[in-house]
């Protein structure tokens, strides 16, 4: 697990603002994990739901910088079939807590204590993130962070938010 943090902290150079930009649709990896709040959470469980997947660290000053406008977008499409799963790689619970208090999020937190989801989700830099369509299909990605309350973000994910529930 340290070489994968060591990996992560040095690519993080290379993760800026970036550009939500459209992937072949192709079916999300799994992903079942413990939530910070307790419980469990799987994306399985969310089909029928727009879901941003967003792969993050607290000593990620990029993650730290986009949390905000997450917490924005989730109460801007709160009354829609939408979803933001936040996945902390690699961090307790404690440091995950002291930072919610400084920065506070309205979204589940899930926790990849070892970073076993790294490879299946292609994640090489903090922060990663995916919008999975309503029907479990990877959609959009974004390696680096940006403003997700940004309008063409929003108009991006209300496009998919938009479309039928059956393929």
């Amino acid at each position: 697990m340290k070489f994968w943090l060591l990996l992560l902290a040095l690519a993080i150079n290379t993760a800026t603002a970036g550009e939500l930009k459209p992937l072949p649709p192709k079916p999300a990896p799994g992903l079942t994990l413990p939530a910070l709040e307790g419980g469990t959470r799987s994306l399985e469980k969310l089909r029928g739901h727009v879901v941003l997947v967003n792969f993050w660290a607290v000593w990620c000053p990029p993650c730290r910088k986009e949390m905000p406008s997450m917490a924005r977008l989730a109460t801007k499409l709160g009354d829609r079939p939408f979803t933001i799963l936040g996945v902390n790689v690699g961090e307790g619970p404690e440091e995950i807590h002291a930072f919610l208090k400084q920065v506070p999020v309205n979204f589940p937190i899930l926790l990849d204590a070892e970073g076993n989801n790294l490879k299946p989700w292609q994640v090489f830099a903090f922060p990663t993130s995916y919008i999975v369509d309503k029907q479990g299909r990877l959609r959009l990605g974004l390696f680096g962070s940006i403003e997700w309350d940004e309008a063409e973000t929003v108009a991006k994910i209300e496009a998919l938010l938009n479309e039928p529930n059956t393929p």
